[in-house]
C-alpha cells in the first residue's frame, strides 16, 4: 500500500528529500508524474489511468506535506523500508489503508516510473 502523511505532520520537510520517487510534496505545491521519474508525455499508469506526465496537477493538501499515491512504492526497489517513515520525527508517515498494493505491484510501479 502507499504511504500517507497524517494531519499530525509538523511540516518539518525531513521526508521530502528522502523519497526516491519524488512522490512527496510541500504544502500547496503543484506536482507532476514526471517529477523525479522517467515518465514523459502521455502515459498509461500501471493502474490503467491515462495521464500526461508533464501536466501540472493540483496540490493534494494545502495544510501539510503530502504523498502522491500513484507515485509511492513504499521505497520498494530502492530501500528495505519507506524512507519517509524512517526519518519522520513525529511518526506521521503510515500505510494508507485506502491504497493497498502488493509488493509485486509496488515493484512493477517502480520499474515503470524508472524504466528499469
Amino acid at each position: 500500500m502507499a504511504i500517507i502523511i497524517t494531519d499530525e505532520c509538523i511540516n518539518c520537510g525531513a521526508c521530502e528529500p528522502e523519497c526516491p520517487n519524488t512522490a512527496i510534496y510541500d504544502v500547496s505545491d503543484d506536482w507532476r508524474y514526471a517529477d523525479g521519474t522517467d515518465l514523459k508525455g502521455s502515459v498509461i499508469l500501471p493502474n490503467g489511468k491515462a495521464v500526461d506526465a508533464d501536466e501540472t496537477q493540483e496540490p493534494i493538501s494545502d495544510e501539510i506535506y503530502y504523498i502522491v499515491a500513484d507515485k509511492c512504492t513504499e521505497c520498494k526497489g530502492f530501500h528495505d523500508e519507506p524512507q519517509c517513515a524512517a526519518v519522520c520525527p513525529v511518526d506521521c508517515c503510515i500505510p494508507d489503508e485506502d491504497v493497498v498494493e502488493s509488493e509485486e505491484t509496488l515493484l512493477q510501479k517502480q520499474a515503470f516510473m524508472h524504466h528499469k
